[in-house]
């Protein structure tokens, strides 16, 4: 048929259609994009690999150079999305970091107080870590190193043992008793244990 073109093709109509949409596409390359929505687009990725800090993600958007003002706009907004919940990641991190690493309250707080989470906040979260859950969790790390310590002498193995709990935050007290008891248990001479600190 003759006069026919392609449908999208060539002729008047189709080189008007492709003008016109580069045209379009100059102008929005002109124009910069709108940092709020940036920034929001910034975060939300950040949010998709793993949950995310409000201090975490206000460094990340301050590292790429967004003003104060479009950071504390995009985090109010995720805060009012529920998207950015301190508490609710403080809670979270502390039942992981416990029962993955075998972190004890005082390293949990820590890493929680690194990561910009409020004291209060870091606090009450490794509170909710129970005393003997806390305890079973220490036991179960002194068990596993003692195995691979060989014929160490009581005394060294109580520097490694009491000096790994204390390292994964576990207060002097409860480290003294955990390694006491579990050297006992291997039949142990347990007798440079016995002035235990207090908890």
């Amino acid at each position: 048929m003759v006069g026919r073109h392609p449908r999208g093709g060539g002729g008047r109509r189709g080189a008007e259609d492709r003008s016109r949409g580069e045209a379009e596409r100059e102008t929005a390359a002109e124009q910069p994009e709108d940092p709020v929505r940036q920034a929001k687009d910034v975060c939300l990725r950040l949010l998709t690999a793993r949950p995310r800090t409000r201090a975490e993600l206000h460094q990340a958007l301050m590292r790429r150079g967004y003003p104060e003002e479009v950071a504390e706009q995009v985090l109010g907004r995720l805060d009012d999305a529920g998207l950015v919940d301190d508490a609710a990641f403080a809670e979270s991190w502390v039942r992981s970091r416990h029962t993955y690493q075998g972190l004890g309250r005082r390293a949990l707080v820590a890493e929680l107080r690194r990561k910009g989470v409020a004291e209060p906040l870091a606090a009450e979260a490794a509170s909710t870590l129970d005393g003997e859950a806390e305890e079973e969790r220490a036991r179960q790390l002194v068990r596993k190193r003692l195995r691979s310590m060989g014929s160490a002498d009581e005394a060294a193995k109580l520097r490694r043992l009491a000096g790994m709990l204390a390292r994964k935050g576990y207060s002097q007290g409860l480290a003294f008793r955990v390694v006491r008891d579990e050297l006992q248990r291997a039949g142990a001479d347990t007798d440079l244990l016995d002035d235990a600190p207090p908890e």
